[in-house]
């Protein structure tokens, strides 16, 4: 028999033999990543999600450093990701994304996605932090994601990271503290940039695929959360960005989910 085989054999679930030399081996760091049901967008009609990056780039920072990831979402069950994300899709948009491109072509990994767990069964006792991934979703379902809500801020309250990245960034338009002020009041924040919002609706127009009197999201992320006293900072167009105050953390867009994962590693401790 081939030692490929025996070794193999006594496997029993799929691993790296890369040693991320954690501190604590009797202590894994763990991390809830929270996805966006499927929803409809009520300006464009589209359907929409999560974004493939913003789960897939801290999905592999934070898996090489060690740490266990779970993934959630609002309602639970199977989560659909946003059409142009998918680095397959013809528009070619996300092409170049080697990582997501690893995941959606590893059945084990999609499968996690299929099958997602209520956020309302999170047990903030057994994480170090939770990520709320972006994409169009959030826009829509954080809204009316109560349990997300009320889970964010107690890992925020328990000390623990919390951490939103780029339109996930809009649980922060709804998410209040227990003597009912507005967790982002007063906080150095990060997410979607107007900016990165004028260059989706342009592109939208130009294509033909919206006309101009619509927009791409319902409400901007940079404007609600200056509208709610967050002191709001951006890197420029498409810059990977992540910013953290106190254990808070947030990530600009779906190009910094490596920054923003690792940040939060950086704050959590190794």
């Amino acid at each position: 028999m081939h030692w490929s085989n025996v070794v193999l054999g006594a496997i029993q679930r799929p691993m790296s033999l890369r040693d991320p030399n954690p501190s604590r081996r009797d202590h894994p760091r763990r991390v809830a990543i929270v996805l966006s049901n499927p929803a409809v967008s009520p300006t464009t009609g589209w359907p929409i999600g999560f974004w493939w990056a913003e789960l897939t780039h801290p999905f592999y920072v934070l898996s090489e450093k060690g740490y266990e990831i779970e993934i959630f979402s609002e309602k639970g069950g199977k989560c659909e990701a946003d059409a142009i994300s998918d680095p397959r899709d013809p528009s070619g948009y996300q092409a170049s994304d080697l990582i997501s491109m690893g995941f959606v072509n590893t059945p084990s990994l999609v499968k996690r996605v299929e099958q997602t767990r209520k956020a309302a069964e999170i047990d903030v006792s057994r994480f170090d932090a939770i990520i709320v991934a972006g994409g169009q979703g959030p826009m829509v379902t954080m809204e009316r994601s109560p349990d997300v809500q009320r889970k964010f801020v107690e890992f925020y309250e328990r000390g623990k990271v919390a951490c939103a990245l780029c339109h996930g960034s809009s649980i922060l338009r709804y998410a209040r503290l227990s003597n009912g002020e507005l967790l982002v009041k007063g906080k150095t924040v990060t997410g979607f940039a107007n900016v990165e919002e004028d260059f989706a609706d342009n592109a939208m127009w130009g294509a033909g695929m919206l006309s101009r009197d619509k927009h791409v999201q319902p409400w901007r992320i940079e404007d609600e959360l200056r509208k709610l006293g967050a002191n709001y900072v951006q890197a420029g167009l498409w810059r990977g960005f992540a910013i953290r105050d106190g254990n808070l953390v947030t990530g600009q867009q779906n190009f910094s989910g490596a920054e923003t994962a690792e940040l939060v590693a950086a704050t959590v401790g190794l």
